[in-house]
């Protein structure tokens, strides 16, 4: 049986119809192919103020600071942190934008949910994004206990979330910091932004590269692009995928590089679903949301790397 028919999730024939009705009234989204339409994309998605259970937090961390967003539980007492980190296309969507997304998630699971401000491109290209996700992640290592009166961590990240959870959990695994996450999911990410692998050159010349690593010339170091880097010795891992999706190749050669370098790795495969569906309102992304909080509610309490294939 191939990998992908082995991952391929069961969906409910009228959930699976009424996603497929969603998606033939819903345009196709297209991302930024200019600065000028990055303006204007990010003048589209004003951020709310912090309002309810989220809070706008300030951290500092050596000679700057990050901005962070923190969303507790409604009525749960704090059995974990959870690092959310955002995607679009590392040059849109401040954290503020997933408050909904990550008050559900904190009432799901009864853990606090800690969003990332981290800088975006083009105007703080690599590595200033993938720079204040790893500081964040050393803040909570260092106050999770203190703050929430827990050490169960775990991370995650959608799109370019994704591919910053990854930099970030290389950094901390190089340091020997990454035992301290219980477990990471990994939403679509992009892991050749180099093109010199076939599911990366799906994407050459998108906007976003240049924006992020344009500046670059070898793309095809792991900080850019964690597809070329040693990934052994990583936390569990979920990978959540639609079979729709533009970047669903590189998703599976990711998941292939880390489950040959002996992780504990879980491929979820989602039916007929673009880029982004967990966003988006429909049946197939309320399996998956509800998927994934039991993930990451099955990890053990503090450390989480089992053995592979044994979840």
């Amino acid at each position: 049986m191939s990998v992908r028919r082995a991952a391929l999730v069961p969906v409910a024939a009228g959930d699976l119809a009424a996603t497929r009705e969603f998606y033939a009234h819903r345009p196709s989204g297209v991302g930024a192919q200019s600065l000028d339409e990055v303006h204007r994309a990010r003048s589209a998605h004003t951020a709310p103020p912090a309002a309810g259970r989220t809070s706008a937090l300030t951290i500092e961390t050596g000679d700057r600071e990050v901005a962070i967003r923190i969303t507790l539980p409604h009525r749960s007492a704090i059995t974990g942190v959870h690092l959310a980190i955002h995607g679009g296309g590392f040059y849109l969507r401040p954290s503020a934008r997933d408050d909904a997304r990550n008050e559900r998630m904190a009432d799901a699971l009864g853990v606090a949910v800690i969003g990332v401000d981290y800088r975006l491109a083009p105007e703080n290209p690599w590595p200033a994004a993938p720079d204040d996700c790893e500081a964040v992640a050393h803040w909570i290592i260092d106050h999770a206990q203190h703050r929430f009166g827990t050490t169960r961590l775990t991370i995650g990240g959608m799109s370019a979330g994704a591919t910053l959870t990854m930099t970030t959990l290389l950094r901390l695994r190089d340091q020997g910091s990454a035992e301290s996450f219980a477990g990471a999911v990994l939403e679509a990410g992009t892991y050749d932004l180099s093109g010199a692998t076939p599911a990366g050159a799906t994407i050459t010349g998108e906007y976003f590269i240049e924006a992020y690593a344009g500046h670059v010339r070898d793309r095809t170091i792991p900080d850019i692009s964690p597809i070329f880097g040693e990934v052994s010795g990583l936390p569990p891992t979920l990978v959540v995928i639609g079979t729709d999706d533009v970047l669903l190749d590189d998703n599976l050669a990711m998941v292939e590089r880390l489950t040959d370098a002996g992780n504990n790795v879980d491929l979820r495969l989602y039916p007929d679903v673009p880029h982004g569906f967990t966003g988006h309102a429909t049946p197939v992304a309320t399996q998956a949301q509800r998927d994934i909080d039991n993930w990451l509610g099955g990890r053990a309490d503090g450390h989480g790397r089992g053995t592979p294939g044994q979840e």
